[in-house]
């Protein structure tokens, strides 16, 4: 089974790399699959890499469904 894991881009490192914040940690992480990507934007990360954008309803629809699951 494959997780992605949402997280939101705080820096832009280079073309290929930015900071992500992971729970109030940061991750950096290759957007190499996303190029487009902003300060600000959410992605589905997945080993490292994020694999696609999120509009900020679809990231807060995950959040939500996360903690959910976490209360069970």
């Amino acid at each position: 089974m494959c997780l992605g894991v949402p997280l939101k881009i705080i820096e832009i490192k280079d073309e290929n790399m930015a900071l992500a914040d992971l729970g109030g940690s940061t991750i950096e992480i290759s957007t190499i699959f996303t190029p487009e990507v902003k300060v600000g934007d959410y992605v589905v990360v997945h080993a490292g890499f994020a694999i696609s954008i999120l509009s900020p309803e679809d990231a807060e629809e995950i959040f939500r469904a996360l903690e959910a699951a976490e209360d069970k």
